[in-house]
């Protein structure tokens, strides 16, 4: 696969490489529930996919009464990777998506997520990836901003070396595509038109460069990418 015009790719991980989102989103409006909030797991995923429940925390209060804690949070991170021990999967086509684009770029190529790391590690070694992306596992918690903000993918382009420029970002959320975007990178958004993930509208105007719904078709889009104008995969 021919890697110009790019040096790298970089990937968020959920609802690109794992899908997660309901189960994650299950758990928040169960225990949401649990504190006066009577919110379904599809509204909890429109209010908070691409972003850091820690980061909501005023939404939470305003709709609760409750102050989110240290030991709240906690709790929600054990109950979710409970959760996604038993129930994820990857997202179709994503393994073998990411093997070929690893293979095509010599292994330049990082997850950057805003999740917490332990989330995305165990995710990729639930779906067979963690092998894929070891030592390349970039966590917005760990950074100063998480999403929308540029710092995880600005991490990322740095521990491969490479210029944000010359990176092509994977991602489903506006959120996301907001950070790759403003890191620089050309941003490629994931639109399967599923729960969990943003439109490909929304996408659109948040100024990705395609929007795709195959994620099996990746590696060809990647290498056939000229920046011209084109019709979305």
């Amino acid at each position: 696969m021919p890697t110009a015009p790019f040096d790298a790719i970089l990937f968020d991980c959920d609802g690109v490489l794992v899908d997660s989102e309901l189960i994650t989103h299950q758990v928040l409006s169960e225990m949401l529930g649990e504190l006066g909030w009577s919110i379904a797991p599809e509204e909890a995923m429109r209010l908070f996919v691409g972003k850091a429940v820690k980061d909501e925390a005023a939404l939470i209060e305003a709709n609760t009464g409750f102050a989110l804690t240290d030991d709240w949070l906690t709790q929600f991170r054990a109950r979710r990777n409970e959760a996604l021990e038993r129930d994820l999967v990857e997202i179709p086509g994503a393994g073998d998506a990411v093997r070929a684009v690893h293979d095509a770029f010599g292994g330049r190529i990082a997850v950057a997520s805003g999740a917490d790391r332990r989330k995305v590690e165990l995710q990729l070694r639930k779906v067979g990836l963690l092998d894929c992306f070891a030592g390349r596992i970039f966590s917005g918690h760990e950074m100063p901003r998480s999403k929308p903000h540029p710092d995880v993918y600005l991490a990322a382009a740095a521990g491969l070396g490479v210029e944000p420029a010359r990176c092509a970002v994977v991602e489903d959320s506006v959120t996301g595509a907001l950070a790759g975007l403003a890191a620089g990178a050309t941003v490629f958004g994931y639109s399967p038109d599923e729960p969990g993930h943003s439109s490909a509208g929304a996408l659109r105007d948040a100024g990705v460069a395609r929007v795709f719904a195959d994620m099996a078709g990746l590696p060809a889009l990647l290498a056939q990418w000229s920046g011209a104008s084109a019709p979305d995969a």
